[in-house]
């Protein structure tokens, strides 16, 4: 009978803090959404064509045939086009020079309690932070400085360099990262934004200072990024970022005058990365 105890209290005894398991025998948590889209658009094709042209006066001067190729604009290499992908247009004139690179991101959840748009919604804070912008939207105390989350690299002739958009080893798709974005290749940068172009009070009594935006996808962002002053290269840029459920976009819109001392119209450069934006968004949500 003594046994017979023991081996009751054995197989009936609760846990280490005195209570039963909580856990029944096979419930599950049940996994994340995921994301609304599951595709991307290509963006050498999503560039609206009538705002390219006002990006780009350059190319009216152009011959037929060299026109259609500039429109076209340059696709970045990936190696999972429904995960990430890029596009960029130069142009190069004797009054100035003009850049453009528009990059998108299908975010994907690699933990299932987290969903797809949850996860998009982190990286896209993450990017806002970098930019100096407070998340409720208030307008900060000074132009907004850049961070490692995309921008343009420059040579010495002005040209966008910078590395590819995708990662991974060449053939493979690119590795998960602990953000849930892809690890591996190169980012690229932008000057910060401090001195230059207009000074940050006039583009702040102008209401051109960086800001969040509303009426673009889920959320946005504008980050106006002047020449650092005494800078060799005069090059403006204006980055828009916004999401869009659980894809990230990035349009980034430069402009480099032929000589330092006649800075880009801001509003001008504002204007038309912003509509660029809105007609992607208008894209992704068909």
């Amino acid at each position: 009978m003594l046994l017979a105890a023991l081996v009751t209290g054995c197989t009936t005894g609760s846990g280490t803090d005195g209570s039963a398991a909580d856990a029944k025998p096979g419930e599950t948590t049940p996994a994340a959404a995921p994301g609304k889209y599951s595709t991307l658009p290509e963006p050498c094709r999503a560039a609206d064509h009538g705002v390219l042209k006002d990006m780009f006066p350059e190319f009216a001067d152009l011959p037929k045939d060299q026109q259609e190729q500039a429109y076209a604009g340059t696709p970045e290499a990936t190696f999972d086009t429904d995960r990430q992908v890029g596009c960029r247009w130069k142009a190069d004139a004797p009054t100035d020079a003009h850049r453009l690179r528009i990059s998108m991101e299908r975010v994907v959840s690699y933990d299932t309690t987290v969903s797809d748009d949850d996860q998009a919604k982190t990286l896209y804070e993450q990017k806002l932070a970098a930019a100096d912008l407070p998340a409720d939207g208030s307008s900060p105390a000074a132009t907004a400085s850049t961070g490692a989350d995309g921008g343009t690299d420059t040579g010495t002739d002005g040209a966008a360099t910078g590395g590819t958009p995708a990662a991974g080893k060449p053939g493979k798709p690119g590795k998960p990262g602990k953000n849930g974005g892809q690890e591996g290749g190169q980012e690229d940068s932008t000057p910060d934004a401090t001195a230059g172009g207009q000074s940050d009070d006039d583009q702040s009594a102008d209401g051109l200072q960086s800001r969040t935006l509303s009426g673009l996808g889920s959320s946005a962002f504008l980050a106006d990024i002047p020449a650092k002053a005494g800078a060799a290269s005069p090059q403006h840029t204006v980055r828009v970022v916004f999401r869009a459920s659980n894809v990230l976009v990035t349009v980034e819109y430069s402009e480099e005058p032929a000589e330092a001392g006649t800075p880009p119209d801001t509003k001008t450069l504002q204007d038309r990365t912003q509509t660029m934006a809105g007609k992607l968004a208008d894209q992704i949500g068909e």
